[in-house]
C-alpha cells in the first residue's frame, strides 16, 4: 500500500472536520444556534467587542476552510484569533490551558496554523480552481491570431 497517497485525502478531512466545528461555534454565537453562546446560551448582541467579531471570524473562516476557498489566509486568520483567545481571554486565569479553560483555543490556534502551512489538501476548492488554471492553455495558444499583418 502506498501510504503517500493518503496524505492529501488525510489533511483535507482534517481541514474539513477542524472548519465545520469552527463553523458551528460560529453559527452558535452570533444566531443562537445549537445552545447559543457556550458562556451565555444565546446569541451574542450584534457588533459587541470581541465576542461578536471572533465568532463573525469563526463563521466566516470556518466556512471558507470547510470548502478549502482561500484556505491559506482563512486559516492564518483563524489561528490568529484563536491565539488571541487564549491569551487575552484564557491566560489570565491560569498559565496552563487545561486550569485556565483555553484547551479548545489552543487546539483550534494550532490546527489552524497547521492548516495555513500545509494547504488545503487534494479535495478542495483551491485545488480544484489551481487544476484547471493549470489546464487552460494561453489565450495566444488556444486561438491562432485572427489579425492579419
Amino acid at each position: 500500500m502506498n501510504v503517500s497517497r493518503l496524505g492529501g485525502p488525510t489533511l483535507s478531512l482534517f481541514r474539513i472536520v477542524t472548519g465545520l466545528l469552527f463553523t458551528l461555534h460560529g453559527l452558535s454565537s452570533i444566531f443562537g444556534l445549537f445552545g447559543g453562546n457556550p458562556m451565555t446560551g444565546a446569541a451574542i448582541p450584534f457588533g459587541t467587542w470581541p465576542g461578536w467579531w471572533a465568532a463573525l471570524i469563526q463563521l466566516l473562516c470556518g466556512a471558507l476552510v470547510l470548502a478549502g476557498l482561500f484556505t491559506r489566509p482563512a486559516a492564518l486568520l483563524a489561528s490568529g484569533s484563536m491565539a488571541y483567545a487564549y491569551f487575552v481571554v484564557h491566560q489570565p486565569e491560569g498559565l496552563l490551558p487545561l486550569h485556565n479553560g483555553g484547551e479548545l483555543s489552543a487546539l483550534f490556534c494550532w490546527s489552524f496554523l497547521l492548516i495555513a502551512a500545509l494547504g488545503a489538501g487534494s479535495w478542495s476548492l483551491d485545488t480544484l480552481f489551481t487544476r484547471r488554471r493549470a489546464e487552460t492553455p494561453p489565450a495566444s495558444v488556444a486561438e491562432p491570431n485572427s489579425m492579419v499583418v
